[in-house]
C-alpha cells in the first residue's frame, strides 16, 4: 500500500505543479474544474446516489456553479466558505449525534456544493494574483507536508486517537507531526527568503491555520464515508482511493489560506 501511495504521489505531484506553473488562467480553471467535477461525481455517491445519471448531472452542476461563481465578490465567497467550515467543524465534533443533519441525501449534495465550489473559486482567484504560481504551490506544499508528516508520525508514534468515532486511524501525534513538518518548511522558507519579522510571523500563523483546516477537510470527508459505509470515495488512484480522498484536505485549506493572505494584505 505504501509503495502504491508513493508511486501515485510521484506521478500526481509533478502533474499538479505543472498545471500551476505552466497553464494560463483559462487552462488552469478548466484543469482544476475537471478535478472538482470528478470529486463531485464521487461526492454524489457518498451522498447516497449510486446510479450514474444523477452522479453525472451533479458533476456537471458543480462545474456550472464553479463557472458562475466567478461573478460573485471574493469576500462573499470566502465568508461563505469560512462559515461553512465552522459549521462542518461542529458536525465533525458532534458526530455521531450530528448524523441527524446528514440523513437527507439532498442536504448532503448541498454540503458538497459548499465544500467543492469555494475551493475551485479560491484557486481561480489565487491564479490571478501577482505571485499566483508561488501562492498556489505554497498552499499545496503546506498540505502535502502536513499529510506526509501526519502519516509517518502517526505510524511511528500514534497512540492518542484524534476523533476515534470519525476516523479511528487518525491520532493526535500524527496531527502534531504534520503540523511540525509544515511549520519547519515554513521556517526554512522564511529564512531563505529573508522576510521581515511581521511577514515571517504571519506566514507561520497562516501555515498553522492552513494545516488545521486541512485536517478538518479530511475529517469532514471521513464523516461522509462513515455514513455511507465505505473506506474510500472511489478507486481511481491506486493506493490513495478516489479523487476526493486526495483533495479533501485542500477543499478546506485553500479558502482559509486565501482568506488569511487577503486579510494580511489588507492590513
Amino acid at each position: 500500500m505504501l509503495k502504491q501511495r508513493i508511486i501515485t504521489a510521484l506521478i500526481l505531484a509533478p502533474l499538479a505543479l505543472a498545471g500551476v506553473f505552466l497553464l494560463p488562467l483559462t487552462g488552469f480553471a478548466l484543469f482544476i474544474g475537471l478535478i472538482i467535477m470528478i470529486g463531485a461525481w464521487e461526492w454524489a455517491n457518498l451522498s447516497g446516489f449510486e446510479c450514474k445519471l444523477p452522479r453525472l448531472l451533479y458533476a456537471f452542476a458543480i462545474g456550472a456553479l464553479c463557472a458562475a461563481s466567478i461573478y460573485m465578490p471574493t469576500n462573499w465567497m470566502l465568508a461563505i466558505a469560512g462559515v461553512w467550515w465552522l459549521v462542518s467543524l461542529m458536525l465533525v465534533k458532534g458526530y455521531p449525534k450530528s448524523k441527524v443533519c446528514l440523513k437527507n441525501r439532498y442536504i448532503r449534495l448541498v454540503m458538497g456544493v459548499l465544500t467543492l465550489v469555494p475551493a475551485w473559486f479560491s484557486l481561480y482567484i489565487m491564479k490571478q494574483m501577482g505571485d499566483a504560481s508561488m501562492q498556489i504551490a505554497t498552499v499545496l506544499v503546506i498540505v502535502w507536508a502536513a499529510d506526509c508528516g501526519a502519516y509517518f508520525a502517526g505510524k511511528r508514534f500514534g497512540r492518542t486517537k484524534l476523533i476515534e468515532r470519525v476516523s479511528p486511524k487518525k491520532t493526535l501525534e500524527g496531527l502534531v507531526g504534520g503540523l511540525l513538518l509544515a511549520v519547519l518548511l515554513a521556517a526554512v522558507a522564511i529564512m531563505v527568503g529573508r522576510n521581515g519579522l511581521d511577514r515571517g510571523v504571519f506566514f507561520l500563523l497562516t501555515t498553522i491555520a492552513t494545516v488545521l483546516f486541512s485536517v478538518l477537510g479530511d475529517l469532514w470527508e471521513s464523516v461522509l464515508k462513515r455514513e455511507r459505509g465505505v473506506k474510500d470515495s472511489g478507486s481511481l488512484l491506486p493506493g490513495h482511493g478516489g479523487v476526493m480522498d486526495r483533495i479533501d484536505s485542500l477543499t478546506a485549506a485553500v479558502p482559509i489560506y486565501l482568506l488569511t493572505v487577503l486579510v494580511f494584505r489588507g492590513i
